[in-house]
C-alpha cells in the first residue's frame, strides 16, 4: 500500500466533551470516516460523534452509519456518484456516473 503523504491538521478549539458533527458527501465504504475519527481523537475525547451525509451510497466495508442522510442511492460498487456544492461549484448538483462494467 502506497504511503499517504504526512499533512499537519489543526484545530483551534477543544474537542473534550462536545458534540462533534462530522461530514461526508458522499458515504460509500466508510474508510474516510473512519479515518476522519481517528484524526479527530488524536485531539482529544468528544462526548459523542455524529456523522451526516449528503449522499449514502451503501457498499459499507466497516460498520459505519450516518446519524443523518440527504439522500440515499442505490449504486454498483464501481459506478461513480460526483457531488457539486454552490459554495464551491456555483451550483447544488449530484451527478451519478454509472460504470459500463458493473
Amino acid at each position: 500500500r502506497a504511503k499517504m503523504p504526512e499533512e499537519t491538521t489543526e484545530l483551534p478549539f477543544s474537542v473534550d466533551g462536545s458534540v462533534v458533527l462530522l461530514v461526508d458527501d458522499v458515504l460509500f465504504t466508510g474508510r474516510t470516516v473512519r479515518a476522519a475519527i481517528e484524526t479527530l481523537l488524536d485531539f482529544g475525547r468528544p462526548a459523542e460523534i455524529q456523522l451526516a451525509a449528503l449522499i449514502d451510497r451503501g457498499h459499507r466495508e466497516l460498520p459505519i452509519m450516518a446519524n443523518y442522510i440527504g439522500r440515499t442511492v442505490q449504486t454498483d460498487r464501481a459506478d461513480t456518484i460526483r457531488v457539486r456544492l454552490k459554495e464551491i461549484d456555483d451550483e447544488d448538483h449530484v451527478i451519478l456516473i454509472r460504470s459500463e462494467n458493473p
